[in-house]
This record gives structure tokens, C-alpha cells and sequence, in this order.
């Protein structure tokens, strides 16, 4: 799920999310009451898929229909069990429920979208007294038919559920779908990221939030770098980690030191001078050919309007140089048009003495 399905944010989010490239669209519609879908709920249904995963490979009979206790699900993802913990699960399983997605993606007619809910309905079980037996829930059939698809289907790294930040948990995400295309590693535009997160953050705070996630290096199995374009394009290069997810040795510098307010309000910053930051290859990667056309296509064409303006204007200027200067006439009284010498002696007037 690389794509813009969640907010990265844990604050109340209802601005809906509207993403187009090439032929996938995406729109995710939140409700008021309870806001959008964050990328923590989404937790909730990497749980559901191992469940249904696990299920399968046994040899057991699979539905969308669903039941488990809550402190199953809780201790799968990481969290606490409390009382706080359960009715924090509970108002995530009410966002995934009442927030609407609507796409193209896996859709065979063109222009045709898929729209569902990320769980169709849930309730609670209690007892004879009254206290909480276990969780029901059914997820819908986009999301049930991606998990039973092998290819659809990739193993993350259990600190995923350590990561505390929505946009590097977005990144492994990407990255897990990346992987495995190119030995060398691959490469993302910073703009690029940006329409695809789907975040609400100014460009400037997701860039400066990008060169902390480079230098903090988080993501578990991988090593984060940042290049530097010669015509200034910033790109965000990943690397699997030999070993697997082990700890980090190194940290490759962002270039940028600290945060400076920009004065035009809290969620926007001014950096430093952006400057080209170590990585672990020293040699140029190529292309992502195969698992990101987009990132690396979308920005040639204005690059070769560029070439191509700069070129036309060489070619006038050329022109303007070999072009021979207009000659000027003196009117005169000689046959040649030249004026004759004067005497020193003579009077300046041209009168009689």
C-alpha cells in the first residue's frame, strides 16, 4: 500500500485525499465524527491479512468475516493492553469503518472504480455480564481478494510497529513494494513522495521531515541517502541493508543541521543550502526502469525544454555575432568622403582675417 490510502498524521483529518497518475486515482473520503484512516489503524489490517494468510497456508477454509479478542489484535501490533490501549483500538476500528476509498487500482475496465470501506461493518461481543468477549469484523472484498493473491502480497519486518512517525512508516511501505527490483537500489523524487504521501504538510516541511528520517536511518532492512541531480533535482535513494535489518553504523548527512523558523507559521520551515550528502555507492545508480517510471519520468520533460530553449538561444546569439555592422557614411567634400586636414593657423570660423 504505497499508495496515499491513509493520513500520516494522528491528528483529526477531514480534508479528503485526491491522488491521479497515469491511469490509477484514488479519493479517500473521511467523515466528521470520526476523521480519516491514519497508517496506525492501518494496523489493524495487516493483522487481519496475516490472520487470513496464515488461515490459507494451513489448509483451512478463509472468509472476510473475522473474530478475535483485544488483546489478540493488541499484542500483534505492538501496543499496550489497557484500558486506555482498548478504546484507542476501538476508535480506530470506527475510522476504518466509516472512512471511504474510491480507485482504479485492479480495476479491468478503464475508468471503472472500486469503492468500499476499509472494514464493511464490526461489533462488540460481551458475555452474560456485560464484559467484553472478542471483536467481529468484515472486511470487503478489494481487500480480501488482494490478500489472497501471492503476488499482492509482501512480509514486513516486525519493528515496523516500532516506527513512531506516519511518513516513515509510508516509506517502508514503498520500499517494501520497491524491493527486490534493482540490486543497486532505487531513487524517488522529494516532489514526487510528496504527491504520493498524500500528506497536508507545505513541501518545505516534508523535505526537512525527509532529511531526518536520511538521518536517523529507522527504516528496518534498508539505508536511506540522498542525491543530488546536476540540475538540482533532489533525490531520496534507498539501498536493502546487507545482513537484513540490523542496526545502522553509519549515518549518511542531509546537509541540513537545524531547523530555522521561516516566520511564515509553524508548519513551515526555511533550510539550509541543500548540499550534495554522502552514500554508500559511490557511483551514479541507474534509472528505476522498472519500479518507478513515474518518479523518474515525470520531471525530464521540463529538463528538455530547458536543453532545447538554451540551444535556440545559442544559435541567435551566434547569429547576432557574425552579422556585419552597418558602415556609416561621413559627408564630406573630398572624392573619398574625407574631410580635409586642417591647419593649425586656420580660423576656426572659416571668415576672413
Amino acid at each position: 500500500m504505497a499508495y496515499p490510502f491513509f493520513s500520516l498524521s494522528k491528528s483529526h483529518r477531514v480534508t479528503p485525499i485526491d491522488f491521479a497518475a497515469g491511469n490509477v486515482s484514488i479519493r479517500v473520503e473521511p467523515v466528521a465524527d470520526h476523521g480519516m484512516a491514519t497508517i496506525w489503524d492501518a494496523d489493524i489490517l495487516i493483522w487481519a491479512a496475516s490472520q487470513i494468510v496464515e488461515a490459507r497456508d494451513a489448509g483451512l477454509r478463509t472468509s472476510r468475516l473475522m473474530a478475535a479478542t483485544p488483546y489478540e489484535i493488541l499484542t500483534f501490533v505492538g501496543r499496550g493492553t489497557s484500558l486506555r490501549d482498548y478504546q484507542r483500538l476501538k476508535a480506530a476500528l470506527d475510522r476504518l469503518q466509516s472512512t471511504t476509498v474510491s480507485t482504479s487500482i485492479r480495476q479491468a475496465a478503464e475508468g471503472r472504480r472500486h469503492r468500499f470501506s476499509w472494514i464493511n461493518e464490526w461489533q462488540e461481543r460481551t458475555d452474560r455480564q456485560g464484559n467484553p468477549a472478542g471483536i467481529e469484523l468484515i472486511v470487503p472484498d478489494w481487500f480480501y481478494r488482494a490478500v489472497m493473491d501471492d503476488a499482492l502480497i509482501l512480509t514486513i519486518d516486525r519493528a515496523y510497529f516500532d516506527l513512531t512517525g506516519g511518513i516513515e512508516r509510508w516509506l517502508y511501505r514503498l520500499v517494501r513494494k520497491h524491493g527486490g527490483r534493482q540490486r543497486d537500489g532505487w531513487r524517488f523524487d522529494f516532489r514526487h513522495l510528496h504527491l504520493k504521501s498524500g500528506s497536508l504538510s507545505p513541501f518545505k516541511r516534508f523535505a526537512f521531515d525527509l532529511r531526518d528520517i536520511v538521518r536517523r536511518q529507522p527504516l528496518p532492512g534498508y539505508v536511506l541517502s540522498l542525491e543530488i541531480e546536476s540540475g538540482g533535482r533532489v533525490l531520496l535513494a534507498f539501498e536493502p541493508m546487507a545482513g537484513g535489518a540490523q542496526a545502522v553504523d553509519r549515518l549518511v548527512l542531509s546537509g541540513t543541521r537545524t531547523i530555522v523558523p521561516s516566520g511564515t507559521g509553524g508548519t513551515c520551515y526555511r533550510e539550509p543550502k541543500q548540499s550534495l550528502s554522502l552514500s554508500i555507492q559511490k557511483r551514479n545508480r541507474p534509472l528505476n526502469l522498472d519500479s518507478n517510471r513515474e518518479a523518474n519520468f515525470e520531471a525530464r520533460a521540463g529538463d528538455v525544454q530547458k536543453h532545447v530553449s538554451s540551444v535556440h538561444s545559442g544559435f541567435e546569439l551566434t547569429s547576432a555575432k557574425n552579422t556585419p555592422l552597418p558602415i556609416q557614411k561621413h559627408q564630406g567634400n573630398s572624392q573619398h568622403d574625407v574631410p580635409p586636414p586642417r591647419h593649425p593657423l586656420d580660423d576656426k570660423s572659416g571668415g576672413a582675417r
